[in-house]
């Protein structure tokens, strides 16, 4: 049995219409203009303080840290909200999940997104019973891509990074999972800024009817 960690955004669910809707919403109230969809979309992954953060950048805006905080707690409070509004599950999600989960392998999510936040969302969306765990940054002190919060999200889902697989989108990803020394396994419908291919996962699929094969190969070698 492996333990199978999931990222979240972009890979478990297709979040990017909440988060930008979100995004440009904290904007707007600045008085600054949306930021188109595809561009907001490869901001995803590092949590919602570097997508304020980033997007501001790119518009030419210096962001100090108190202006950090309150458009952070903004973005947070709408988002709550309206964090499902058009979020859905990556097409044939349940279905590999059961076939990990008869397969015998536990599953868990790590994400850059507030625990709180993921497990409201994979609640609503009628996931969050499948998981074992569901960790975030707030749940150990930590982010992505440090590997400790892969490494503690594995432990609390009864494993060890030893026998872990993590699932990704982007090059946080990526970086996390090889500084953890765990093998991954690459989605490239996600939101990575960059060729998800050219990051060398252990694996790359293009649907998740794909993932329970790629899993049970890098299973083999642990």
């Amino acid at each position: 049995m492996a333990i199978i960690v999931f990222d979240l955004d972009g890979t478990l669910i297709d979040t990017a219409a909440d988060l930008i809707d979100t995004l440009n919403f904290v904007l707007a109230q600045e008085g600054l203009p949306a930021v188109p969809f595809e561009t907001a979309r490869k901001l995803i992954g590092g949590g919602a303080r570097a997508m304020i953060e980033r997007a501001l950048a790119a518009a030419g805006h210096a962001c100090a840290a108190a202006d950090s905080d309150r458009l952070y707690a903004a973005f947070i409070a709408h988002y709550a909200d309206h964090i499902a509004d058009r979020s859905r599950p990556f097409k044939d999600l349940d279905g590999a999940l059961d076939e990990l989960n008869a397969a015998g392998h536990r599953l868990a999510v790590c994400t850059n997104k507030l625990e709180w936040l993921a497990v409201r969302l994979l609640t609503i969306l009628k996931l969050a019973p499948r998981f074992a765990a569901i960790c975030g940054p707030d749940t150990f002190g930590v982010h992505k891509p440090d590997p400790e919060i892969l490494r503690r999200t594995v432990r609390r889902a009864g494993g060890e990074p030893a026998a872990a697989i993590m699932v990704g989108d982007s090059k946080t990803d990526v970086f996390t999972a090889r500084a953890a020394e765990v093998p991954i396994v690459a989605v490239d419908f996600g939101y990575s800024d960059v060729p998800i291919a050219s990051l060398k996962p252990d694996r790359l699929i293009g649907s998740f009817a794909d993932l329970p094969v790629a899993v049970t190969a890098l299973a083999a070698r642990l």
